[in-house]
């Protein structure tokens, strides 16, 4: 395991997630629980160009808000987890309504893939996705797959390789929210970094402080042994 990429799969539900992540893995998977959680929890491994990954199926989720289990669980294995590379898989029939995970997960992580699903089902719709301009405008790659007919995949995996090895570089777009709140996210930053450190993503538990999300206040306490810091 240990000479393994370890890849995150997020998505909402019916983005067709779980078929890429059976696609890939085939038989090389199994399943079993979340430690001390009830929410399923399913790995896989694949191999391409020499290299060998581990793939973990995160929850569908509709963001990595703390709004339930599956959401507190997904947003615990990319911010605590640090997996090698998280793919984001979007319905290319409904963009609009999967953008907002992809936009946290780019707040969270910078080693990202964008992949838009469901592409044969919206080309019939009349959809048509200019995954070029979505790259520049998001700073990491954007694929065009169809999971179920395979279209799409050889590029997916090259592109997998090139991300992880650092031959493709990433860089996020910066969310940028109203005055006030930028200004409360730099009167916090230094206090968080003090804290943390690279432990976790500064300006994204800015953020989360502010919302006053108690789960991960807990988490951070649980992982992080640093109650004193938080009380």
């Amino acid at each position: 395991m240990d000479n393994k990429y370890r890849i995150a799969l997020a998505g909402n539900p019916n983005t067709g997630k779980s078929t890429l992540f059976n696609t890939l893995t085939g038989l090389k998977q199994h399943t079993g629980n979340w430690a001390g959680k009830t929410v399923e929890m399913k790995e896989g491994t694949f191999s391409h160009k020499g290299k060998s990954y581990s793939m973990i199926d995160l929850p569908g989720t509709y963001s990595l808000f703390s709004n339930s289990l599956d959401e507190e669980t997904a947003r615990n294995y990319i911010v605590f987890e640090k997996p090698d590379l998280t793919i984001v898989v979007l319905d290319g029939t409904a963009l609009e309504r999967n953008m907002n995970l992809a936009l946290q997960v780019l707040e969270v992580t910078e080693k990202v893939i964008v992949c838009i699903n469901l592409i044969d089902e919206a080309e019939k719709m009349g959809i048509r996705i200019n995954e070029k301009l979505m790259m520049r405008r998001l700073g990491v790659p954007v694929i065009k797959i169809s999971a179920r007919n395979k279209t799409g995949l050889p590029m997916l995996l090259d592109t997998i390789e090139r991300v992880i090895s650092g031959v493709i570089p990433c860089s996020p777009i910066k969310i940028t929210y109203d005055e006030e709140t930028e200004r409360k996210i730099d009167s916090l930053l230094p206090m968080v970094q003090k804290v943390f450190g690279e432990r976790v993503p500064a300006r994204w538990l800015s953020l989360r402080l502010l919302d006053g999300d108690q789960t991960l206040l807990e988490e951070l306490k649980y992982r992080n042994g640093i109650k004193e810091a938080l009380s």
